[in-house]
């Protein structure tokens, strides 16, 4: 018996890296899929996604939609709800980079950041915990980030947003544990996808690895393993937790 048989799971910002890896690790384990892509660009990827995961025997779905945006969230989540009849889990993917220091990130740059990582948690989370208190059932997965937790130069406000989706994970987690909804947050470390191509590039890249007492830096199927997790009954008594999958860089 797969570990998700039968059960609808959201997966924001899916097309490519963590959250695709994260659409098929739940795919494989019985779930079916509605995840979200923003950008036109990003179509032809979606639509492969959706293919594979069609393949694997269940049910998936492409939605474009920014998780950035409340209106839109709430759209999105009425259509999966129309289509798929429950969600039974929801992770909260979604996220931008847009590094600076301070003294020159601008209030646009921001912003942007904010909306993207941040406020999509409050978007997505606000809508799918109505159908999840009815159904007395639920998981919500928060990807947040080893450097919401350590911080780091030029990362301000990435640092900000990934740290208030722990504070809002923890808040959460105690509002809803009475309707056996279970929210948890997950802080990858360095985990090599396009985003953070630069990990493998000169002294910064091999800086970054000294710090690490795995020695390695992380693939997207581990952060994707450690949803599962979370998002199964395998983890029926953890919530409001923080699971740092970094290699050891938080010890």
């Amino acid at each position: 018996m797969k570990l998700l048989t039968g059960k609808v799971a959201i997966v924001t910002g899916a097309a490519r890296g963590i959250g695709a890896a994260i659409a098929l690790k739940l795919a494989e384990q019985g779930a079916n899929i509605a995840f979200t892509y923003v950008s036109d660009s990003s179509a032809e990827k979606a639509a492969a996604l959706e293919t594979a995961i069609i393949n694997l025997g269940v049910k998936a779905k492409a939605y474009q939609a920014n998780a950035g945006d409340f209106a839109a969230c709430e759209t999105f989540v009425n259509a999966v709800l129309a289509e798929f009849g429950a969600i039974d889990i929801c992770v909260n993917n979604a996220g931008i980079s847009k590094d600076n220091l301070l003294l020159r990130m601008t209030a646009e740059q921001w912003d942007d950041v904010m909306n993207t990582n941040l406020k999509s948690v409050f978007n997505m989370t606000k809508q799918v915990i109505r159908p999840m208190m009815k159904a007395k059932s639920g998981s919500i997965i928060n990807m947040s980030s080893i450097i919401g937790i350590r911080g780091n130069a030029g990362q301000s406000s990435y640092a900000a947003s990934k740290a208030g989706i722990i504070g809002f994970t923890k808040s959460i987690a105690l509002e809803l544990g009475s309707r056996n909804i279970r929210c948890n947050a997950i802080a990858p470390g360095f985990v090599e996808t396009d985003m953070t191509h630069y990990l493998n590039e000169g002294e910064a890249g091999k800086a970054f690895l000294e710090k690490i007492p795995l020695g390695r830096f992380g693939k997207a199927e581990e952060i994707a393993n450690t949803t599962l997790f979370l998002a199964s009954d395998l983890s029926s008594y953890i919530t409001g937790q923080v699971i740092s999958t970094c290699g050891g860089l938080n010890i």
